[in-house]
């Protein structure tokens, strides 16, 4: 994508009601949603966030199957957000909300207990061992999710990656968390969630094509 496109998308950004961009000093000094989502959507429906949402193919997925909960679609690259916001602007649909900003961040963004599920589609694996901290379901980011999660709210991790899979899994048993869910290929084995089957991203269909398997977990912090 050109630099004038990345422009353009950035300005066209500023002026949607669904994105928000706080500033990190903002952030740190008390964010003006935290605690208080309800006032943006204008209602008290389960808060749902999809955590690297890239383009916000899930995001909007979601938001379509289950209009009784609102989404909001975590990124730190605009350019790639302002395509999920433009699309739920034209469709109308009113539970969609983005959010620009890094996902460490999370748990200044939003107070105890005001999110009921969080999903993780397609992270970076980092493999790399010196990569762990910035692994998405590692210890750290496992303690800022159950910060912001409802009691028993669902973390749903949906993946290509075999090693995160596994990983994840590995990790959740360790520290002795509840599992409710695990399957190492979705479309082949039954009995995944309709969500996780009838929302592909453009990323999930080519890895489709290449004949990966997609795994899921679904899972609490105790």
């Amino acid at each position: 994508m050109g630099s004038k496109n990345k422009l353009k998308r950035f300005r066209e950004n500023e002026t949607f009601k669904n994105v928000l961009q706080p500033k990190r000093e903002e952030i740190k000094t008390g964010f003006s949603h935290k605690g208080n989502w309800r006032s943006h959507f204008g209602n008290d429906n389960p808060i749902v966030l999809e955590l690297g949402c890239g383009k916000g193919e899930y995001t909007l997925g979601l938001a379509r199957l289950k209009g009784d909960k609102n989404f909001i679609g975590i990124d730190i690259k605009g350019a790639r957000l302002w395509r999920g916001a433009k699309t739920a602007l034209q469709e109308n649909l009113g539970n969609v909300a983005f959010l620009r900003t890094q996902i460490e961040l999370i748990d200044e963004l939003f107070a105890e207990d005001e999110v009921s599920e969080i999903w993780i589609t397609f992270p970076d694996p980092q493999i790399k061992y010196k990569r762990t901290k910035h692994r998405m379901t590692n210890l750290d980011f496992l303690e800022k999710y159950h910060k912001i999660l409802k009691p028993n709210g669902t973390i749903h991790l949906k993946t290509d990656s075999e090693f995160l899979h596994g990983y994840t899994l590995g990790l959740l048993h360790g520290t002795g968390q509840q599992i409710v869910y695990a399957n190492h290929d979705v479309y082949k084995n039954e009995g995944s969630p309709p969500e996780v089957l009838e929302i592909q991203t453009f990323y999930e269909e080519q890895y489709l094509e290449e004949g990966k398997p997609i795994t899921y977990i679904q899972f609490r912090i105790n």
